[in-house]
């Protein structure tokens, strides 16, 4: 295999959410030297029941956490209003359509989710939600449902959140470098620019040297 960056995220983490200012910087600097691909991890998939007080109040917990440390906007009232299901299963089969239709919007795709879930309150777990923030992106929105329903699209997201379980992956967001040598965490959770930067220049460097030692 080739050096690869895997980023293990989903739409409706809010410490991803807090990450997306990271992410959003890190591909566009880094898409020259390494790839960088989105698995959705499904933090919460097929969940049918409603949230309880208590599961609400430990969601907004966090939420406060991520706005206090990464200062990312969240809008606090009237979210997650009574009845809501948390399931995150719509919204990462949402960010597994996308690069099908329009590989460039993969990255912006999933960040406008986050937006519109934490900052505006819309709610992702929605069909109709899904297709028109695919919309903003110039894909049409039959052709995004249509995508979005098929068994194809459900069985790639199925094996991202298989793929998530074979990397051992716990919690999201995390980063795990990869080369045909070794596959090596670059951060587990939240981690700033600066943290990261100089641990991917360093693994890059080696994993280069790497690559020259075995063809040599």
């Amino acid at each position: 295999m080739e050096r690869i960056l895997w980023y293990f995220a989903d739409p409706m983490c809010s410490w991803c959410w807090g990450f997306a200012p990271v992410i959003e910087q890190l591909v566009p600097q880094y898409r020259e030297r390494i790839p960088i691909s989105l698995v959705v991890g499904g933090l919460q998939p097929g969940t049918t029941e409603a949230l309880s007080t208590a599961s609400r109040d430990e969601i907004f917990h966090h939420w406060h956490d991520v706005h206090k440390l990464t200062v990312q906007p969240f809008k606090f009232d009237n979210a997650l209003p009574e009845g809501f299901v948390y399931n995150t299963e719509p919204a990462c089969r949402a960010a597994v359509t996308i690069p099908q239709l329009d590989p460039q919007a993969t990255f912006p795709y999933f960040i406008r989710l986050q937006q519109a879930f934490y900052q505006q309150g819309e709610d992702i777990t929605q069909q109709e939600t899904l297709a028109s923030i695919a919309e903003e992106f110039e894909i049409d929105k039959k052709t995004f449902v249509e995508q979005w329903l098929s068994a194809e699209i459900n069985e790639k997201t199925q094996r991202n959140f298989e793929m998530t379980r074979q990397y051992g992956v716990r919690g999201f967001p995390t980063l795990i470098m990869q080369d045909k040598h070794e596959a090596k965490v670059l951060t587990h959770g939240y981690s700033n620019l600066e943290t990261i930067q100089p641990l991917l220049d360093s693994w890059l460097l080696e994993s280069e040297q790497r690559s020259q030692q075995a063809e040599g």
